[in-house]
């Protein structure tokens, strides 16, 4: 039971991650909310299949990846707010993409952004925001890192190796910038379908003991 549970839970948290990400083109704040939720399942399968194969290293790692995901989650959140609420970072940096903007960010879709624009003249608006997503991506890492060491001992003990392949992506991915997103998108399909292919272990036969022949 065990293992049909935790491999259920870590192909379905998986899956939320995708849907996650797909989300992020309709609603981001979906994206929060379903990959946060993808990821708790996913870790609780980690948690039952490091019980059933008896390898710590399955669940420590995703543990610590868990653990910098929501680290960096923070500290991006809590940069972005920071400069949205008390610096004006980000108002002249949109003031400057758009001339007409008076503050009210309604009304953004329908100004007209200034075709003209200096680039030097939005370096000291950018670099701030650049920091916070350099912070974030160096988070990303960290995370995929120790994602990608979980799976990987995951692979090895449960023999499907397509969890090393779903690791590799990831983390590559988590490596090139824009581009990787994709690498990890497929990676996280490539772990759903993986989880989904974890079989329970054969069962040892028992010894079989022999005895010499009977003397006459």
């Amino acid at each position: 039971m065990i293992l049909d549970s935790s491999k259920n839970l870590g192909g379905i948290g998986a899956i939320l991650i995708i849907i996650g990400a797909l989300a992020f083109f309709v609603q981001p704040l979906f994206t929060l909310g379903f990959c946060f939720l993808g990821a708790i399942l996913m870790l609780f399968a980690l948690r039952g299949l490091a019980d059933y194969y008896k390898e710590k290293g399955i669940f420590n790692n995703g543990l610590y990846g868990f653990i910098a995901l929501i680290g960096g989650s923070i500290v991006t959140y809590a940069g972005f707010f920071y400069l949205v609420f008390y610096t004006s970072d980000v108002t002249n940096l949109v003031s400057k993409l758009y001339p007409g903007f008076n503050g009210d960010w309604s009304t953004l879709p329908n100004l007209t952004a200034n075709t003209n624009l200096n680039p030097a003249e939005i370096v000291p608006f950018i670099s701030p925001i650049l920091a916070v997503l350099v912070v974030a991506w160096i988070f990303i890492i960290i995370t995929t890192f120790f994602t990608w060491r979980s799976i990987k001992n995951l692979s090895s003990k449960s023999q499907v190796g397509l969890f090393s392949t779903a690791g590799l992506l990831l983390l590559v991915g988590a490596i090139i910038p824009l581009l990787g997103l994709v690498l990890m998108w497929i990676a996280l399909l490539l772990a759903a379908i993986a989880f989904f292919q974890i079989k329970p272990q054969p069962e040892q036969s028992a010894a079989t003991i022999s005895f010499p022949p009977p003397t006459v």
